[in-house]
C-alpha cells in the first residue's frame, strides 16, 4: 500500500472529535512558543532599559561630580517618574539600575541570559562583589532556569567560590583539570572545605543571638533575619531586627 493510501486511510480512521483535538494541540503549541517569546523579548527590553538608564544617570552624576546633587537630583526625577510611569522607577530602584550599569559595564557580557532572567534576578546577583562569580552565577541561573529561591540558595552554597579554592589547591603538575570541581557535594567527599560551614555558622550564630535578644527582657520582638536596606545606592543586610514596644524602637543588629 503506497504512502498516499495510508495517510488516506488513517484520515478515515480519525473521529472528528480526534481531528479536533490535534489541530487544538497543534494551535495550543503555536500559541505557548510565541507566548514565551513575546514575553522573553518583552523583559530583555525591560532589562536592557533598566540599563541604559543607569548608565546615563551614571554619566549625569560623574559629569558634576557632586554626589549630594546626585542623591537630591535623583529623589526628584524618581518622583517625576513614578507618578508618570510607575512605581519600577521608585528611587531605590534608580539606584539599582545605577549599580547594574556600573557592575554591568559591558552590557554584551550578559546578553546572552538577559532573555531568561528577570530584573529581580539580577537585583540578586550584581549584590556579588566578584565579577566572575556573577557572570558564573548568571550564566547558570539562565542555564538551569532557576527561579528567585533557588538562585539565592544557589549563591549561598558558593559553588564559584568552592570551586576556585579546588582551584588552588591544585598543582601545575596535577592529573586533575582546573573547573572539575562543580558539584559542592565532589568537594565535600574531597574534602576541600575551606569556607563551606561559613553560611552555617553565621546562621547557628544569629539563631543563637535572636534566642538571646529575646530573652534578654520583656519588650523585644522579632521581626527579621538578613533584613535587606539601600544607603547611598548599596545593598546591605541588617542581620537581626527586632522592634522594642515599650521604647517604640527598631533594633539592629
Amino acid at each position: 500500500m503506497s504512502k498516499k493510501l495510508k495517510k488516506e486511510e488513517n484520515k478515515i480512521q480519525l473521529t472528528d472529535v480526534e481531528r479536533e483535538n490535534i489541530i487544538f494541540s497543534n494551535v495550543a503549541k503555536i500559541i505557548e512558543n510565541r507566548k514565551f517569546n513575546a514575553v522573553s523579548a518583552a523583559n530583555s527590553q525591560v532589562i536592557l532599559m533598566f540599563w541604559e538608564i543607569g548608565k546615563y544617570v551614571n554619566s549625569v552624576i560623574l559629569e558634576f561630580n557632586r554626589a549630594e546633587y546626585g542623591k537630591k537630583i535623583l529623589s526628584t526625577v524618581s518622583t517625576k517618574l513614578t507618578t508618570e510611569y510607575g512605581n519600577s522607577f521608585v528611587e531605590a530602584n534608580l539606584y539599582r539600575m545605577k549599580r547594574f550599569a556600573t557592575v554591568f559595564s559591558d552590557i554584551n557580557e550578559i546578553a546572552d541570559v538577559v532573555p531568561f532572567l528577570s530584573w529581580s534576578h539580577f537585583c540578586e546577583i550584581m549584590r556579588i562583589k566578584d565579577k566572575q562569580a556573577r557572570l558564573f552565577y548568571a550564566k547558570d541561573a539562565a542555564t538551569r532556569q532557576l527561579g528567585i529561591r533557588d538562585l539565592r540558595r544557589q549563591i549561598a552554597r558558593k559553588p564559584f567560590e568552592r570551586q576556585e579554592i579546588a582551584n588552588t589547591q591544585l598543582t601545575e603538575n596535577s592529573i586533575v583539570p582546573f573547573n572539575v570541581f562543580k558539584d559542592p557535594y565532589l568537594l565535600d567527599v574531597l574534602q576541600l572545605k575551606d569556607n563551606f560551614l561559613e553560611t552555617d555558622l553565621e546562621n547557628a550564630i544569629l539563631v543563637e543571638l535572636e534566642k538571646f535578644i529575646l530573652e534578654f527582657g520583656s519588650g523585644f520582638a522579632f521581626m527579621e533575619r538578613q533584613k535587606r536596606i539601600i544607603i547611598d545606592g548599596d545593598d546591605f543586610k541588617i542581620d537581626l531586627l527586632f522592634f522594642h514596644r515599650d521604647l517604640r524602637r527598631l533594633v539592629a543588629m
